[in-house]
């Protein structure tokens, strides 16, 4: 019998990494999590991997069921984003709330944003999801406001090219606002890339506790930081 030629045979170090890797911060989830897995399912080809905070709830076990990979982080959506970033090898980096589920063809978008090279990272525009009709005046100013500042948050679905996210030192290990510190340091290196389609987040938190209240304390928090008060100190009154 002949032997079989060595190409027949393909080494698994042939085999190219994903272009994108998704990382999900959670912490009890379990409310949302039927619709974020479902949404990640369609994301074919991307690198996928959920860290969880501590979870009480079945949050892990939900992930775990419908296949796909969950690790253990400290708690801080920051460190958890961090862990997942060093815990996944795709060279595009995309952070997702689990809250949070992205527009068509979103892969396919991220990859056209950042080809030329000219853009380093990047962000969506939003919609915000719930009955109030002031959520869309909201997501209106957040994309506007996002596309004259240069500093994205969270709830847009930040991406960003995996070199350029080492070269700040990844989020900033604060409990509040290391989106927008991210931002900050990114945009050192580049704009960012505004994508129009809207990634589409709850609007559980603005009705929960009242849209003008916690539009007005996310203004006086965002004021706060701008002008130099810690992280910590505004994380006490955002809780």
């Amino acid at each position: 019998m002949r032997p079989l030629a060595a190409a027949a045979v393909p080494a698994a170090a042939t085999i190219a990494p994903p272009a994108l890797a998704v990382v999900v911060p959670m912490l009890d989830e379990a409310a949302a999590l039927p619709a974020l897995l479902a949404h990640l399912a369609t994301l074919a080809g991307a690198e996928i991997l959920l860290v969880d905070g501590g979870s009480t709830d079945d949050s892990v076990a939900q992930v775990r069921a419908a296949g796909f990979r969950v690790v253990a982080g400290a708690r801080g959506r920051a460190r958890q984003m961090n862990a997942g970033a060093a815990l996944t090898r795709a060279p595009i980096l995309l952070f997702l709330h689990a809250d949070t589920v992205l527009p068509a063809h979103a892969c396919t978008l991220v990859r056209a944003a950042l080809a030329d090279g000219r853009r380093r990272w990047g962000r969506f525009d939003v919609r915000i999801a719930g009955r109030h009709p002031m959520l869309g005046v909201i997501a209106a100013l957040m994309n506007r406001r996002s596309r004259w500042s240069g500093i994205a948050t969270g709830d847009q679905a930040m991406f960003v090219h995996r070199a350029a996210f080492e070269a700040v030192g990844g989020f900033p290990d604060q409990p509040l606002m290391e989106d927008v510190e991210l931002s900050k340091r990114l945009r050192t290196l580049s704009p960012p890339a505004c994508i129009a389609a809207r990634a589409t987040t709850s609007g559980r938190r603005w009705e929960s506790r009242g849209v003008w209240r916690t539009m007005l304390l996310m203004w006086r928090l965002r004021w706060a930081y701008w002008r130099g008060r810690p992280a910590r100190a505004l994380a006490k009154a955002y809780r």
